[in-house]
């Protein structure tokens, strides 16, 4: 099994930044890719960027150029660097990791972290 725990949330204002991590523990040599997702009142959760443990990255469309996703050395850290926060971008933030260079069903979840953009 592996544990994730997510931390960095927060009010922040428009155009702001914001750093979220998320630490892994137990069964971390098992960890591939590792990614972000969000979830909005109402909607559905989305992924916002996720990387593989090569360092190949993958973004939401509407988080290009302002979000960056990272991996500390030690492989079982996520980092997103959010810059150009926007009242969008509110939402509950959720770390995954999992076996596969995807996000699949076989995933491990965090337990989200809130996001709150104010205009």
């Amino acid at each position: 099994q592996v544990q994730l725990v997510e931390s960095g949330g927060g009010l922040v204002q428009a155009g702001g930044s914001l750093r979220l991590s998320c630490v892994a523990s137990g069964r971390v040599f098992s960890i591939n890719a590792m990614a972000w997702y969000r979830q909005a009142p109402g909607k559905k959760r989305e992924l916002v960027a996720v990387i593989s443990s090569g360092g190949s990255t993958n973004y939401l469309d509407s988080t290009k150029g302002r979000f960056t996703i990272s991996r500390g050395s030690a492989k079982n850290t996520v980092y997103l660097q959010m810059n150009s926060l926007k009242p969008e971008d509110t939402a509950v933030y959720y770390c995954a990791a999992d076996p596969s260079s995807v996000v699949t069903t076989k995933a491990y979840w965090g337990q989200g972290t809130q996001v709150t953009v104010s205009s």
